[in-house]
């Protein structure tokens, strides 16, 4: 699995960076930002619960 973020439309909730802090980080402009695009097998649940609650649905998986 992979992950990536819309960067135009990340309100910095920084409800992912909750959920999952190893996958996603807030930038120097407080915006969320992946940390690692191959997301490993013990982090696919937490990386598709943040997609799942993200307010604004920037969180893309494939």
């Amino acid at each position: 699995m992979k992950v990536a973020i819309a960067k135009r439309g990340c309100n910095g909730c920084g409800l992912c960076t909750d959920i999952c802090p190893t996958i996603f980080k807030m930038n120097k402009n407080i915006y969320a930002e992946v940390s690692s695009k191959e997301i490993p097998f013990d982090k696919e649940k937490d990386v598709l619960e943040a997609e799942i609650n993200c307010p604004v649905s920037v969180i893309i998986l494939n």
